[in-house]
């Protein structure tokens, strides 16, 4: 019953969008493949789907080419964003068409990516929804998956809602969490996107704090979403950090993570829909469209939104390259940028994993600077010990008292 009152407003229930994703792989393997992964402890299990677009399947082909990693449906009440996942593998398998998109132009940008798509990163969550509980968003054993990840986990504000926003019982408590991680590591994107609904915003990092990154990488992520919100937004959708505009801080999220830990150059959260007159009590009609012309625009402007990062985000990462490139050769660089930077930047370039020097970091950072400074008062107190022997006596004993 519950899914056929979905099925109505909104598109498809989990089962049956997952094998229309299914089908579109089925029927294009020169350009999509699907892979199931399983995971679980303490008698709870999970599994997410990922589907990879590449036109060559080679895995060298996929390491030389720009990498995106969207997830969607990590809230499971939030069902339009799977739609809209659906959405753009339909066009990325050409089933479907961008309006006033030139093909030839737009197979020339595809020809240069990877992109992998989790199109329900919650299932089990998902099924909560659809058996009835329509304002359930955490898994399916009540932890919020965008609050389990390490960046600031478990801490606590003093609007801090225990239904909402439980952060497990330690970070990466969960499946889901376990395998995103794993997934983006090994995966090593330029791009990741993760999606919800309840607003129109495009955030950019952090979500724990009221601020946004420092330096050019910042700038290009928040020129990009200009962009953005000019073409596919009419410029009324929120744009900043998480933390730092949508009124409230947000502790153990993943773009935080993916941003801080994996170092991917370009980390965004989108929020697509929203409806601000629904009750609190009417989660569906807060997070979802309910009628249809309004959820075809959502699909509609927000597909075209994601093309425009596929295109623009290659060029906006190049600019940064090129541009830290050069500067890098008129300054010297500091500790903390050598140790933060360089090693950080090119970790997992070469699919090595980052939790070692993620964890050893400070350590190092500050074994370090004692060596340093250690090192220079050594220094002083000999060249002091030198200038005053050479005073008081012309022959210096090379045999210590």
């Amino acid at each position: 019953m519950m899914c056929a009152f979905l099925n109505h407003f909104v598109g498809f229930c989990s089962g049956n969008l997952m094998e229309e994703i299914k089908g579109l792989v089925h029927r294009h393997p020169n350009k999509l493949t699907m892979d199931t992964i399983k995971a679980g402890n303490k008698g709870y299990g999970a599994e997410i789907s990922v589907v990879t677009y590449s036109r060559e399947r080679r895995e060298r082909d996929e390491r030389s080419k720009f990498r995106i990693l969207l997830s969607f449906g990590q809230h499971g009440r939030e069902l339009i964003t799977t739609e809209l996942a659906l959405r753009i593998l339909s066009i990325l398998s050409e089933e479907k068409f961008l309006p006033n998109i030139d093909p030839a132009s737009l197979n020339s940008t595809l020809d240069k990516l990877v992109i992998k798509v989790v199109p329900m990163e919650n299932l089990n969550g998902r099924k909560l929804v659809e058996a009835g509980d329509l304002c359930e968003r955490r898994n399916g054993r009540g932890v919020d998956l965008n609050r389990n990840w390490s960046v600031d986990w478990g801490k606590k504000e003093k609007d801090y809602d225990p239904y909402e926003e439980n952060p497990g019982t330690a970070p990466f408590s969960e499946p889901e969490t376990q395998m995103m991680r794993k997934l983006a590591i090994s995966f090593d994107p330029h791009v990741w996107l993760n999606v919800h609904s309840g607003m129109e915003a495009l955030f950019m990092p952090y979500d724990h704090k009221n601020t946004t990154p420092d330096g050019l990488p910042s700038h290009q992520m928040k020129l990009l979403l200009e962009e953005v919100n000019h073409l596919h937004c009419q410029k009324r959708c929120m744009i900043g950090s998480g933390g730092g505009s949508v009124g409230y801080l947000a502790h153990g999220t993943a773009t935080d993570y993916m941003y801080d830990i994996v170092r991917v150059p370009m980390a965004f959260t989108f929020e697509i829909y929203g409806d601000g007159t629904a009750s609190s009590k009417d989660c569906f009609k807060m997070f979802n469209p309910t009628d249809l012309s309004t959820f075809n625009r959502v699909l509609n402007e927000w597909s075209a939104a994601f093309f425009t990062i596929f295109k623009l985000g290659p060029y906006q990462l190049g600019e940064i390259n090129s541009k830290m490139s050069v500067s890098n050769l008129d300054k010297w660089v500091s500790i903390d940028d050598y140790l933060n930077g360089y090693l950080m930047e090119r970790r997992n370039r070469y699919g090595k994993k980052m939790e070692v020097l993620e964890l050893g970091m400070q350590e190092i950072r500050t074994y370090f600077r004692l060596f340093l400074l250690s090192s220079v008062l050594l220094m002083f107190m000999f060249c002091s010990r030198i200038s005053k022997g050479k005073s008081t006596r012309q022959i210096v004993s090379a045999i210590p008292l």
